[in-house]
């Protein structure tokens, strides 16, 4: 978020707390007074999600997740407009992206919400890179496959894909290299938007019409030059084979929201076919766990007797991400409605939502006797029984030793477990770290870390 100023940038974080409700590490102010350590958690930890700024973050700094800019200040430099709009088109791996936002998928676009009216002069000649945003993929490839070739068709189209070069699949990549003749969508992208560049265009100009070094191209030749390097790189495009790849693939990954045509309750009553549906999703995700209990990590620690501990955030993902491909395609939330609509009694709460939850997924379906309970209220059971245990034994603790233990608590319903190595993050930093921790918990702090993950992820 863009402010102002300092002050308007205070009554921001203000607002923003108190309507969120998520306390003080959900927004921050980040000005050239601020730590380099909360600007590092910012691009690298889950909290802070919001960072309001004035002029810090604006321009030098890379911040790669970031993926909507809130602009609450008008700017009448061009330059600095276009410096701040870079703060989100700054591209991201998803295995980045997922460490700092857990239930993202993959960066493929930023958002600007304009408060103010920012964007509603030019500020600057850069022209977007899909010209027409309006004109569905298919009649894009459509007038391609026509002979058409001008600079806003080859824009577009090599936006779209570059698009949707970042949702595919190494299976999709091979199945368009396959019809591409050995081309990756990536390279297929450079080609068509080096067709565009002004520069390799004059240096194609030169060699097209044999000029010298000190004579420059007319217009008439850098047209030539750029229309014939439109049509190499429009070439494979010519095949309907790919086209009709890049079309399917595209289908599969988008979900149409009809926003015109309202929807109309015609009956309301008992569904038995979806009930049939969600049973036949926990059955086949029942077989998933039995049939890869000796593949994927996290299930062979779950189905160990005893059980033994390590479970690791790490192995969860591995098991999200097995869930989530066919021939299951379930996310831990669809999993959840689904017992809570065959086995309601079993299901004591409404989860899902944090991906550890698959843990209570897992074990339910090993052991129906379970209950099925979200993670963060089974630690949080825990973690209460555990401080009446201590306080029994004469301990007490401080209120400033709790918020460190809550924090604690919070931070193992999340990741399964903690180590001192997490207290350079927030909120453990903003706290003052583990310096801070060992003043306020001595030698013990090792030992009582390692309970409190015995006790409080087992």
């Amino acid at each position: 978020m863009f402010a102002k100023n300092d002050q308007h940038a205070e009554d921001i974080v203000k607002i923003i707390r108190e309507e969120f409700g998520k306390g003080n590490d959900f927004c921050q102010k980040i000005t050239s007074k601020t730590p380099k350590q909360l600007l590092a958690e910012f691009r690298n930890s889950f909290h802070p999600r919001i960072a309001v700024t004035v002029d810090m973050i604006a321009t030098g700094t890379d911040v790669k997740p970031l993926e909507c800019l809130l602009f609450l200040r008008n700017i009448n430099s061009a330059t600095y407009f276009e410096q701040m709009k870079g703060r989100g088109s700054r591209v991201v791996d998803p295995d980045t992206l997922w460490s700092v936002t857990p239930d993202a998928q993959r960066k493929t676009r930023f958002v600007i919400v304009d408060a103010v009216g920012v964007c509603e002069r030019d500020k600057t000649p850069s022209k977007p890179l899909d010209r027409q945003p309006s004109v569905p993929l298919e009649k894009v490839l459509d007038a391609v496959a026509k002979g058409i070739a001008n600079a806003d068709v080859v824009s577009t189209l090599a936006s779209r894909l570059t698009r949707l070069e970042q949702q595919i699949s190494p299976v999709q990549q091979q199945e368009i290299a396959a019809v591409a003749g050995g081309k990756s969508l990536a390279t297929l992208c450079h080609n068509l938007l080096g067709s565009l560049d002004p520069d390799a265009n004059t240096v194609r100009a030169a060699e097209r019409f044999g000029l010298p070094a000190d004579q420059p191209p007319t217009d008439e030749q850098l047209d030539q030059a750029e229309q014939a390097a439109m049509r190499d790189a429009l070439r494979p495009f010519h095949q309907p084979e790919l086209r009709e790849a890049v079309i399917n693939i595209k289908r599969s990954l988008e979900q149409v929201i009809d926003e015109i045509t309202p929807d109309e309750l015609l009956s309301a009553g008992y569904d038995a076919q979806a009930l049939e549906k969600v049973k036949t999703l926990i059955t086949d995700f029942r077989q998933f766990i039995e049939d890869n209990k000796d593949q994927i990590e996290a299930l062979q620690l779950l189905y160990s007797h005893p059980y033994r501990a390590g479970l690791r955030y790490r192995h969860v993902k591995e098991l999200a991400a097995a869930l989530q491909k066919p021939p299951l395609s379930a996310s831990p939330v669809r999993l959840w409605q689904a017992f809570q609509a065959v086995e309601p009694s079993a299901v004591w709460a409404a989860g899902g939502q944090q991906l550890v939850d698959i843990i209570a997924l897992v074990r339910h379906a090993i052991d129906p006797n379970q209950p099925l309970c979200p993670i963060g209220m089974t630690v949080g059971e825990r973690f209460e029984r555990w401080l009446d245990e201590q306080r029994a034994s004469g301990a007490t603790f401080s209120s400033e030793q709790m918020q460190w233990l809550v924090a604690i608590r919070d931070h193992v319903a999340s990741s399964l477990s903690i180590d001192q190595d997490d207290f350079e993050y927030a909120p453990f930093s903003q706290f003052g770290g583990l310096g801070k921790a060992y003043e306020l918990f001595g030698e013990r702090l090792p030992e009582m870390l390692e309970e409190l993950n015995a006790r409080l992820a087992a």
